[in-house]
């Protein structure tokens, strides 16, 4: 029987944001996008990416915090408030010691002269609107991103996937970004001082859709490949399946693409029951190394949470392993995942800084057998 278990975690407090008016808009360390953890790491230590920081709708803007002066773009449904633009993604280094997740420590995403990357995509089609807190458009930044999924190298430096572009970055230890791959086309864009940017990417990756990009990232174990996911369907392509593609991690070159097949939306209970949902709610989060072309995926839509492991052959066959169906205790917005053991994982949920007043939650799984020995 598979065993669940909510691990001991306090949210760590950052400084208030003071909104016009007035309002204090109180905020949490939010490092649930992704983790990821190599072989070689000590037991329970584990890395955890922060996305671009708070943010929130035009709609909450005027209804939740009083910013009336948001009421005439309420018509972009896409559009995004972020009260700290300059501060982005962090890496969090994180201990699991018996029942309880430590902080270690947390190193922003920094270029070689220390400046941050910021919560500013570059100026590519499809980027959503972004606005201060005044209501002033945002820039669009060369150096800037939403990181939503990390995957550890062996020599302990980090690939980084972008979901806006999308592209992949790569940081040493420290968090300095040498390197960013882009799709073919985009390079220029993202050209920024001291980092080596490469259209390697297949162009296609920027039929996104907003907000949608490159979710799940993870490495073979001797760090020879990179097998990135995007969250959803691209524009034009069916909804009810998303691409995989396995690259070379020293060139960026396209190895395999395949297309993993979404469930049904209607399994995904726990959203059903809420409301109406479609093969436009289906997403990937989450990748976790399994063996050679063997994926463990997070698959959800916002409270079903499924754990497949997916085995990469000529076609995509899934074997479940987990679903929080079974256990109503496991809240919403699963989005990171890291193979522990070789039967323990643990999960996490992408606060999103706390500021809906979520908290930050840290699951252990335990299975039933190792994933090694599981078989279709």
């Amino acid at each position: 029987m598979v065993r669940l278990q909510r691990l001991s975690w306090a949210d760590i407090p950052q400084a208030p944001i003071t909104l016009p008016g007035g309002h204090q808009l109180a905020i949490t360390l939010g490092l649930g996008s992704g983790l990821s953890r190599r072989p070689s790491d000590p037991p329970g230590l584990v890395h955890a990416v922060t996305d671009r920081g708070p943010n929130f709708f035009i709609s909450q803007a005027v209804d939740e915090f009083g910013l009336e002066h948001f009421e005439h773009l309420r018509a972009h449904r896409d559009a995004k408030v972020l009260p700290t633009p300059e501060n982005g993604p962090s890496i969090a280094t994180l201990r699991v010691r018996d029942d309880a997740v430590e902080l270690v420590r947390v190193v922003p995403l920094v270029d070689a002269a220390g400046v941050r990357l910021s919560g500013r995509p570059p100026d590519l089609p499809g980027r959503e609107p972004l606005f201060d807190v005044d209501g002033g458009a945002l820039t669009p930044g060369a150096f800037g991103g939403d990181v939503e999924a990390i995957a550890v190298l062996p020599d302990g430096s980090f690939a980084l996937a972008d979901e806006c572009g999308p592209a992949l970055l790569f940081a040493d230890a420290r968090g300095r970004v040498s390197a960013r791959w882009t799709p073919l086309g985009a390079g220029a864009a993202y050209a920024h001082p001291g980092v080596d940017v490469r259209d390697v990417l297949p162009e296609r990756a920027m039929r996104l859709r907003p907000n949608r990009g490159i979710e799940a990232l993870c490495a073979s174990a001797d760090g020879r490949w990179l097998y990135a996911g995007f969250q959803s369907a691209l524009m034009g392509e069916t909804a009810d399946s998303t691409e995989i593609w396995k690259l070379d991690a020293a060139t960026g070159a396209l190895a395999a693409v395949w297309r993993y097949p979404f469930d049904a939306p209607a399994s995904f209970k726990r959203d059903a029951a809420r409301r109406a949902v479609d093969l436009g709610d289906l997403k990937i989060c989450e990748f976790a190394w399994a063996g050679e072309d063997r994926l463990l995926v997070l698959e959800r839509i916002a409270h079903t949470t499924k754990i497949y492991l997916a085995e990469l052959g000529v076609e995509i066959t899934k074997t479940l392993l987990f679903t929080s169906d079974d256990h109503p205790e496991m809240g919403p917005d699963m989005e990171g995942m890291a193979l522990l053991a070789p039967d323990t994982l643990v999960l996490v949920t992408d606060n999103d800084f706390g500021v809906e007043g979520a908290t930050t939650e840290f699951w252990r799984i335990t299975l039933d057998a190792p994933v090694s020995s599981v078989r279709r």
